[in-house]
């Protein structure tokens, strides 16, 4: 399994709720609950997630 280097977002507040956003070595990035660090992570491409910022960028 690769390792993932997580950052939280600026937005992210200590006592609510946050994601963090991981990238590793390969072309995925993991997601995870910030409160939880050891529970299950969301992988999803790249690419994928490159389209997903893109898209919240021109909806707002």
């Amino acid at each position: 399994m690769p390792e993932f280097s997580y950052r939280k977002s600026s937005y992210s507040n200590p006592e609510h709720e946050c994601v963090e956003v991981g990238v590793g070595p390969t072309e995925v990035v993991a997601i995870r609950d910030s409160k939880r660090p050891d529970s299950p992570t969301l992988r999803v491409s790249a690419t994928a997630w490159a389209a997903f910022l893109t898209t919240l960028h021109t909806e707002s």
